[in-house]
């Protein structure tokens, strides 16, 4: 087997590999990968045809690899809807990725959580495009403006990025429900790295985020009603 036979190969087995990737970021950056590839491959042979189409996917895989990383901060492209713990739709999300949340998530009792939502229950949707890609979950302590999260979980296409990162920010949904100190789950396989890069950090052993709540918001989960 020449080289030039080695390399059509490894770019049809990476072209191949890469339409199995669930992962959208993952799959753009190796298809154009394995079409840079075969590009190079069908010069070397002269199949002229095959590299004009190799060099439009190419083009085309660049284009969308860089609209998925502008983005991927982007509060014109990521929304958080809140939604009631007990919303059909909730339900059927959940129920639909049941077994990869709970992968993620082995001592998390979500059929409980989801048909007696605990009180000062908290729950968003996280949306890219109007596509719901995330679910946090998460309900009041008891102590006034604290609330902990039960479930952050993102759908597999969107992990190469942090949609969860819009739930956190200061100003954001959980600071809209009056909650300035958030703990993070504590079962939650794998993911410190990620939790850390949202702004959680070590406190007694937890990992919390403090917010600051806006102007006028109401007093959070677990805090004492007004009278």
């Amino acid at each position: 087997m020449t080289v030039t036979d080695l390399l059509g190969w490894a770019g049809s087995a990476l072209l191949v590999y890469s339409l199995l990737q669930a992962r959208v970021l993952r799959f753009r950056l190796l298809n154009l990968a394995a079409s840079l590839v075969l590009v190079v491959f069908n010069a070397v042979i002269a199949v002229w045809p095959m590299v004009a189409m190799n060099v439009v996917i190419a083009v085309i895989n660049v284009w969308h690899t860089a609209r998925l990383l502008r983005t991927r901060h982007d509060d014109l492209h990521y929304e958080v809807v809140p939604i009631t713990a007990d919303e059909p739709y909730l339900r059927h999300v959940v129920d639909r990725h049941r077994a990869d949340i709970e992968r993620f998530n082995p001592d998390l009792d979500l059929a409980g959580h989801l048909a007696a939502p605990q009180a000062g229950a908290l729950a968003f949707l996280v949306l890219a495009d109007g596509e719901t890609v995330g679910v946090v979950l998460a309900h009041g302590t008891g102590t006034p403006g604290e609330a902990q999260v039960d479930l952050d979980y993102v759908l597999p296409r969107f992990r190469d990025f942090t949609p969860g990162e819009f739930v956190y920010r200061a100003g954001g949904p959980f600071s809209r429900s009056g909650v300035r100190r958030v703990l993070a789950p504590p079962r939650m396989l794998g993911a410190e790295r990620y939790l850390r890069g949202v702004g959680f950090r070590p406190d007694g052993g937890a990992l919390v985020l403090e917010l600051t709540a806006g102007p006028g918001a109401p007093a959070g989960p677990g805090a004492p009603a007004a009278r």
